[in-house]
């Protein structure tokens, strides 16, 4: 199914999981992002582009209920059916939605695993969060996750340190995904790899994502990267979304003149 097609049928037949309308956090003049709006359904990939300190890093934190906007709403559909207003729920509530129905891949693994436990348990603990206690079934799902990672089991008791930076960020995946999260915050999440463990984390992680059928919001600063994961985009500059739109039609056809620069290789990010 094409991401128009999946754009059309989500448009038809579903509610929205994730609501933004709004949304801004101003560090100075153009620093930061404002009047942020959009809606996210089930399984769709956005992907949030442009330059360095264009605002998509900010608006990720924003998204993810990491810093409290200046105004605007985020509101996210539980699995309940249930919307949630991100910032009039508790820090307690935030917490434990970025523990079971959130992840977050961060750009560096050694900011999303604890790297002083072992492999198995950093995809365990997600699991007991949830309530999981009994051993065997925690070692099962670290077995199994780290095969879907492509990481041999035989590691599961290794420390993240001993791990390849590509291995360790397959890692940091496995333990957000272990917990069937509904929704995924990534942060460039092939930053600083080479370009051959790029290609493969790239692979592993289109595969995850329709599989699982993932909602998910990426910053990447690749449109490589955004083309091969992302049915829609954002181009962000100077704090603002200045276009928006399926992904080919704005790599391929950009119309705003920032669009047509970045997508031309003229800016650097």
């Amino acid at each position: 199914m094409s991401a128009a097609e999946k754009l059309q049928l989500h448009t038809d037949t579903a509610q929205p999981l994730f609501s933004v309308r709004d949304l801004t956090r101003l560090y100075g003049p153009e620093k930061g992002c404002q009047g942020v709006s959009f809606d996210l359904y089930p399984g769709e990939v956005l992907g949030i582009v442009g330059e360095s300190g264009s605002g998509k890093s900010t608006l990720l934190s924003l998204l993810s209920g990491r810093c409290p906007p200046d105004r605007g709403t985020v509101s996210y559909r539980d699995t309940t059916g249930n919307w949630v207003d991100l910032y009039s729920a508790s820090e307690a509530q935030r917490r434990t939605l970025l523990r079971t129905e959130w992840g977050f891949v961060e750009q560096s693994p050694r900011d999303g695993l604890r790297m002083g436990v072992s492999a198995g348990a950093n995809i365990g603990e997600r699991l007991m969060a949830q309530g999981v206690r009994h051993y065997g079934e925690l070692r099962a799902a670290g077995i199994d996750w780290l095969q879907q990672v492509e990481i041999d089991p035989l590691r599961i008791d290794d420390l993240p340190r001993t791990f390849s930076g590509g291995m360790q960020q397959r890692l940091q995946i496995a333990r957000n995904l272990v917990s069937s999260p509904r929704l995924i915050f990534m942060d460039e999440p092939t930053g600083g790899l080479d370009v051959s463990v790029q290609a493969r984390l790239l692979d592993l992680l289109r595969g995850l994502v329709r599989e699982l059928d993932l909602a998910v919001v990426i910053v990447t600063h690749d449109l490589a990267v955004a083309r091969l994961l992302a049915d829609r985009l954002m181009v962000m500059r100077r704090s603002h979304v200045v276009e928006a739109g399926l992904t080919d039609q704005i790599l391929d056809d950009p119309q705003h003149p920032y669009s047509q620069l970045l997508v031309s290789s003229v800016l650097q990010p």
